[in-house]
């Protein structure tokens, strides 16, 4: 990937190149532009040493020195504080709880239904409750040009990859959620999130011609 050296830095993260949430810790290393190893890994055949570093067998999985780390958002918080710039939270308390509380309903209510989508797929019950939610916040945009924020955020990270994979779900937004689609180009439009992506997440977007 564009994002790996070619020599091995000191931060090494295990990646699923098709896993939402090893793509959401990676957009955020591209934001940051930290000097990151990204290990592309197979989910069926694990390499060992991530196997003896992480006892749940599961990415992203974040080596940096002595520290491991397995869990995305843990993972992206961690970033954000070590390498303070640019700042993806921001510096009052209540905006970061809400932000942080977003952020775990993004999780329990939407990232449940991927899996490890397009590995998976997801159930019309479960297509139904993407696009209703998604049309329901749709007006959230208009406020702000980030997701509950005037700058791009860990939010914004956490989002991106789940509109990213829309098309492969089927899942195809009214007209009423115009505003999503707007401001889904506006992040696939930065340098942060092409670099984020991998090859199999490039070739997931170009099999639909679909916007969002």
């Amino acid at each position: 990937m564009a994002l790996s050296p070619s020599k091995r830095s000191i931060t090494t993260l295990y990646s699923d190149p098709l896993c939402p949430l090893c793509h959401r810790t990676r957009i955020v290393v591209a934001e940051k532009n930290i000097s990151t190893d990204i290990i592309d890994i197979d989910p069926d055949r694990l390499p060992e040493d991530l196997v003896q570093l992480n006892p749940y067998n599961s990415t992203p999985t974040l080596v940096d020195r002595d520290l491991v780390l397995y869990e995305s958002q843990v993972i992206m918080e961690y970033f954000d504080e070590r390498f303070p710039h640019p700042p993806l939270m921001p510096v009052d308390p209540i905006s970061r709880a809400r932000i942080r509380l977003m952020l775990y309903r993004i999780d329990r209510e939407w990232y449940r239904l991927l899996g490890n989508t397009p590995r998976s797929s997801i159930g019309p019950k479960a297509r139904k409750m993407l696009i209703e939610d998604l049309t329901v916040l749709s007006p959230a945009f208009e406020k702000t040009p980030f997701f509950m924020n005037e700058e791009f955020s860990l939010l914004d990270c956490a989002l991106a990859p789940l509109l990213w994979r829309l098309p492969a779900l089927d899942v195809k937004l009214p007209p009423q959620a115009k505003l999503v689609e707007e401001y889904a180009n506006r992040i696939f439009s930065r340098d942060s999130f092409q670099k984020s992506l991998s090859n199999a997440e490039r070739e997931i977007r170009a099999k639909n011609t679909t916007t969002v």
